[in-house]
């Protein structure tokens, strides 16, 4: 049985930073909060824990005083600055460099062009991410999952569309053409692809990569959006397409009669823990054929 890695697949930079930034402070000092999952697996997470990284929600910020804060890479909006200064929080900031670029874009648009002018982000409601692109509107920000969320755009007034950095050009590209068809006025449509071509680029070669193979097992936590989209995108091209998040999920029957296994990720998966699923197929599959 052949079982390859996907050398393109695992984490992306602004996670790699984040968890770096994560790793020199535990290591320091043993004990560092983080608000929210540093990163959408489990296996990670548990590996960081067990570091010393306690991970908090926003609801337990409030409660915290004089400690060190890790913000992950999706961003955080304004509201949680103040209240780590108002707590005397310690801000370790590893938001990507990309989502930082795209949050002051939003707060400038906004606050340039006034209320009349609608900013829209087409990205996943309640999303770290997409929370923190809200903030910079006081909240304002119109979310759009699907071309079925645009009744709540007023299409008699400018609109100003960007995007969650890890969406798909697709799916973007379809929104735009849709608000296109309902918009009158041409000229007070505006769209900036804000997708983060590090991600995007992935879909190209996991294509190629998910054709390659008889059997593909995807490997990602079932929190990670940018996980659901990459393994679709691999389904669409290889129908033994599986979706695990560790060796607990996988059925030695997808293996019968098959000569290849591909083991790709999201950018929240880990390369060891894809090198640890590869062992696992390997020895089941070694098995199998005794």
């Amino acid at each position: 049985m052949i079982v390859d890695i996907d050398t393109g697949s695992g984490f992306c930079f602004g996670v790699v930073n984040a968890i770096r930034k994560a790793e020199e402070v535990l290591e320091k000092e043993g004990t560092l909060y983080c608000l929210g999952d540093i990163v959408h697996n489990s296996e990670e997470l548990d590996r960081l824990a067990k570091k010393g990284l306690i991970v908090v929600g926003h609801d337990e910020l409030n409660r915290l005083h004089d400690v060190k804060l890790l913000l992950r890479a999706h961003g955080e909006p304004p509201s949680t600055y103040r209240i780590a200064q108002e707590n005397r929080i310690e801000i370790i900031d590893a938001t990507c460099p990309v989502v930082l670029k795209l949050q002051k874009r939003i707060k400038d648009a906004f606050e340039k062009n006034g209320e009349d002018n609608q900013v829209v982000i087409y990205g996943k409601r309640g999303h770290a991410e997409v929370n923190g692109l809200v903030g910079q509107t006081e909240g304002r920000a119109i979310v759009i999952e699907t071309s079925d969320d645009l009744d709540k755009i007023n299409f008699n007034n400018p609109i100003s569309l960007y995007s969650q950095t890890t969406k798909s050009p697709e799916g973007f590209q379809r929104i735009v053409a849709d608000i296109n068809d309902r918009y009158r006025s041409k000229q007070g449509f505006e769209y900036y692809d804000t997708i983060c071509r590090q991600v995007a680029g992935r879909v190209k070669g996991l294509k190629k990569f998910a054709g390659s193979y008889d059997v593909i097992l995807f490997v990602s936590g079932a929190k990670s959006s940018n996980g659901k989209v990459l393994f679709e995108e691999c389904r669409k091209v290889n129908p033994m397409s599986f979706l695990v998040s560790d060796v607990n999920g996988i059925d030695h029957r997808w293996f019968e009669n098959k000569e290849s296994v591909g083991i790709c990720g999201a950018t929240s998966t880990p390369r060891w823990l894809m090198e640890k699923i590869a062992v696992h197929v390997r020895h089941i599959t070694s098995k199998s054929h005794d």
